[in-house]
């Protein structure tokens, strides 16, 4: 279907194609056809020429126009090849038969059986429309599926089980046909990947582009990606075509933030433990410890000063300015697989907890096997730290325990450890300044 322009629109196309015109193109175009019409007239002077019986002017005039012809066809048409704005014609599309086009092509069975045994001219007219419908449904399908290009937008962000808006965006650089009934679809030889469902178009203007959105649930963490086809039934829906497009989209999913019973049974004790590590400006005592001479006066402890003739200061505990090192082991001291299955209970929970620190402004750090970040305000390190917890996997278990001993040189820290070791396996200078979170409590 064509669309009908307004006379200062077409101008105006008019004047944008003048400005974007190919001029070299042009002028082998040109060359061409004077070159060709000249063959053309050499062509027919031959003819003449041999009616009169001059044999010899006509074999080489008809010579001249042949090399005119091949030198056209050898030097401007694969020059003309290259420049053609219909090269997109040549995509390589896949075929499969549906159930019409099987009702179909039975149907032109039938027919063909009848027009060989009776030779009715009206079967063989009624056979000839019929494959010229075939024909034509292949070739208006091409043109439908050619010149569109795909997009694929998604969140920054994606966290497992949670609903999130995917947006197939559809533009056809096709600058006269418009494109109907597109389909964009997961390949089903290369896995369906997180698109699901297939995201329907049913027109696709010219020169335009198209958007439609649809709800996606990443089920679980980790890496996934997407191969993705457009498919089409347009116009009869004998065939449906299907065209790979270049759309490989690989999407990290983060683990779920949703808080489990786990974190809201730890967190309580978790933030006790914290508190009785730091000392700060809160609210409850910590310790009672000599006067120095940057202290505050308020906080002289006057009792206690009387009591050991020596001037005494209180310190409390800290509400903020927390530090705090979140640790993943994830090396499981077998391959029980409910272990593997505690393994991701304990990621999702490391997520919770991480998010939880985030969320009330504590500077964290994280440490896995393979990866670590520094000490700094949670919010500049948490899709690091997510990331790694998206990708991480159960490693079998260390003969030495290394993991585990690296974490004694950092006393002042206060850690939050979450492994499947044996509780009389992690070490003792650990238990003073960290909270340990066994997989088998989970």
């Amino acid at each position: 279907m064509l669309r009908l322009l307004s006379p200062q629109a077409a101008l105006a196309t008019l004047g944008r194609w003048w400005q974007r015109r190919d001029r070299p193109g042009w002028r082998n175009f040109f060359t061409a056809m004077a070159v060709l019409s000249v063959a053309l007239l050499l062509a027919l002077y031959s003819v003449a020429a041999a009616k009169v019986g001059r044999m010899w002017l006509a074999g080489g005039t008809a010579l001249a126009a042949l090399a005119l012809a091949v030198w056209v066809a050898v030097a401007m048409v694969p020059a003309l090849a290259r420049r053609t704005a219909l090269r997109w014609l040549a995509v390589r599309l896949d075929y499969r038969l549906t159930r019409e086009g099987i009702v179909y092509l039975l149907g032109v069975l039938v027919i063909v059986l009848a027009a060989l045994n009776t030779g009715n001219n009206l079967l063989y007219m009624i056979l000839g429309a019929m494959l010229a419908g075939i024909l034509v449904s292949g070739v208006l399908s091409r043109l439908v599926l050619a010149g569109v290009e795909l997009r694929l937008e998604l969140p920054d962000h994606i966290f497992a089980e949670q609903p999130i808006a995917l947006a197939a965006v559809l533009h056809n650089h096709k600058q006269v046909l418009p494109s109907f009934s597109l389909s964009v679809a997961g390949d089903e030889k290369k896995g369906r990947g997180f698109l699901e469902r297939p995201i329907y178009f049913a027109y696709l203007p010219s020169g335009q582009a198209a958007r439609q959105s649809v709800e996606v649930t990443f089920p679980r963490r980790g890496s996934y990606r997407q191969s993705v086809v457009l498919r089409t039934r347009f116009p009869f829906g004998f065939l449906e075509k299907i065209r790979p497009v270049e759309a490989n989209r690989e999407v990290l999913v983060y683990p779920r933030i949703l808080p489990t019973e786990e974190f809201y049974e730890v967190l309580p004790l978790i933030s006790g433990e914290m508190e009785s590590l730091y000392r700060g400006r809160g609210h409850d005592l910590y310790a009672i410890r000599d006067y120095q001479a940057a202290d505050s006066a308020r906080f002289v402890d006057w009792k206690a000063t009387a009591r050991s003739a020596a001037l005494k200061v209180r310190e409390f505990t800290r509400e903020d300015e927390r530090r705090v090192l979140l640790v993943l082991d994830p090396f499981l001291r077998s391959s029980d697989g409910r272990l593997a299955e505690k393994f991701e209970r304990a990621v999702t929970l490391c997520a919770c907890l991480a998010w939880h620190f985030y969320e009330v402004d504590a500077e964290l750090a994280f440490r896995t096997h393979r990866a670590s970040t520094p000490m700094a305000p949670a919010g500049e390190i948490i899709y690091d730290l997510l990331r790694e917890l998206a990708l991480v996997q159960p490693q079998p278990a260390e003969t030495d325990g290394s993991f585990l001993l690296r974490l004694t040189d950092e006393p002042d820290l206060f850690k939050i450890i979450l492994t499947s070791q044996p509780r009389g396996s992690i070490p003792t200078s650990l238990w003073t300044s960290s909270y340990v979170l066994f997989f088998d409590s989970l």
